[in-house]
């Protein structure tokens, strides 16, 4: 094997170390991820089970269409992200990118129903600390807390998904996602696909205990 053979093994190596070494980083970060969402539906599990009765009641104020809609949604974009990394992985730049815009697109219209619906809430006066809240039981009180804070962390994450897999679409644009290398398309796939299963527990946990 002349020098230039073994130059080319090793770039090879590298790149194939590299890329396991971005999966696995991933996986990591999306493990604490698991453990952070896991704390906060083991709270509203415990808290759930203490106040069985005023979390019905309260969940009966949920939107059930709206957060149906969103599931679909969500459901539809870890859809169209797969569709996206399967058709780079073939070379196919334009509908690569073409399912990709859709997955932004939908996780835009994802926040779009979420602020309605959270004004909806804010202007019957249901929002952390507000008079109308807190003259309710305690029960009540607890289940709206873990809807803002669970629900408002997981828009949080669909937001930093849409920035990411902004990025990911100006580097198809850029030829900087090929058919030889979409590991950082791939791996932005993964955190979707974990934000989409994220929402799949929130949604029955709050909208579908009525």
């Amino acid at each position: 094997m002349n020098h230039d053979e073994n130059a080319m093994a090793i770039s090879q190596h590298h790149v194939h170390v590299d890329k396991v070494g971005a999966k696995m980083g991933m996986w990591l970060f999306l493990f604490t991820e698991v453990l952070l969402f896991g704390g906060m539906f083991l709270a509203y599990a415990v808290y759930r089970y203490q106040y069985s009765e005023q979390f019905h009641i309260a969940a009966m104020e949920l939107n059930t269409t709206i957060g149906t809609i969103n599931t679909i949604i969500l459901l539809t974009s870890s859809l169209t992200m797969a569709l996206s990394i399967a058709f780079i992985e073939r070379n196919q730049k334009s509908l690569s990118i073409i399912f990709l815009s859709l997955t932004i697109f939908l996780a835009l219209v994802f926040l779009v129903n979420k602020y309605f619906e959270w004004s909806a809430k804010f202007e019957h006066g249901i929002y952390p600390r507000s008079e109308e809240l807190l003259n309710r039981p305690s029960g009540q009180i607890l289940f709206f807390g873990l809807y803002y804070v669970m629900t408002g962390l997981h828009a949080l994450h669909v937001i930093i998904g849409i920035i990411v897999l902004s990025f990911m679409l100006i580097f198809l644009l850029k030829n900087k996602i090929t058919s030889e290398n979409y590991n950082k398309l791939e791996n932005s796939g993964l955190y979707w696909h974990l934000v989409d299963l994220i929402w799949i527990f929130l949604f029955p946990l709050f909208y579908l205990i009525q």
